[in-house]
């Protein structure tokens, strides 16, 4: 049990950094620090919207529009952070 807790955890922690690596490159192409047309980086937006946006659009289905505020990567971030704390401690 506690290999799958363990696993279960690693699996959350990377799914979290990969949420904030995302929200920090957005930051970054909105600041125009980071541009799209360099391949590389247009490679690695793609790959996470790719990852992320079925499960962000999920949660912006059910989200009233907050216009040009999304906080569909908080609330994941948010649900993440509730089931590290369930699965470290035992509760599921």
């Amino acid at each position: 049990m506690i290999a799958l807790r363990d696993t279960l955890l690693l699996i959350l922690n990377i799914a979290q950094w990969i949420i904030i690596v995302h929200i920090i490159m957005s930051w970054l192409i909105n600041f125009q620090v980071l541009n799209l047309r360099q391949p590389l980086v247009a490679q690695i937006w793609d790959g996470l919207n790719r990852i992320l946006d079925p499960l962000y659009s999920r949660i912006r289905a059910m989200m009233p529009n907050m216009g040009g505020l999304d906080l569909a990567p908080l609330i994941v971030l948010i649900v993440i952070f509730f089931l590290q704390r369930l699965v470290a401690t035992g509760g599921f």
